[in-house]
């Protein structure tokens, strides 16, 4: 059975994205195939989001937001968006989750750990079922 995979889509691929997809590489332990992306891709993370990671030793630092393609989309099993809402390409047959959080953008480290212990909750639960 081939790996299965997610890709995480937000506006800025700067925040939440970027936190499931580093949730999901770790939790996953190489047992799935991780992509996130943008629809409107930020030049780089946010700090306090990387800065949130790194509590729970994370490393999402070096990442670099990446732009939305259908390609992306297409070698996905799961699409799990964050508020991008139209600019999110449809396939029939692949998995859509629409995970309704508050952007880390312009937040504080208290505001922004409590974002991503949420999408930490979210990620274990769909790791859970893709696993099954």
């Amino acid at each position: 059975m081939s790996k299965p995979s997610v890709l995480f889509v937000c506006v800025h691929n700067a925040g939440r994205s970027q936190m499931a997809a580093g949730f999901m590489r770790e939790l996953s332990q190489g047992r799935v195939e991780v992509l996130s992306a943008g629809s409107a891709p930020k030049d780089s993370i946010n700090p306090v989001a990387v800065e949130a990671m790194a509590e729970v030793g994370i490393d999402i630092a070096n990442n670099t937001p990446k732009i939305l393609t259908t390609e992306a989309v297409q070698a996905s099993d799961a699409v799990v968006t964050m508020g991008c809402g139209d600019a999110c390409p449809y396939y029939p047959g692949k998995r859509y989750e629409d995970w309704v959080l508050d952007d880390p953008a312009g937040q504080g480290i208290e505001s922004v750990r409590v974002i991503r212990d949420d999408i930490k909750a979210r990620v274990e639960k769909l790791l859970a079922e893709l696993l099954a």
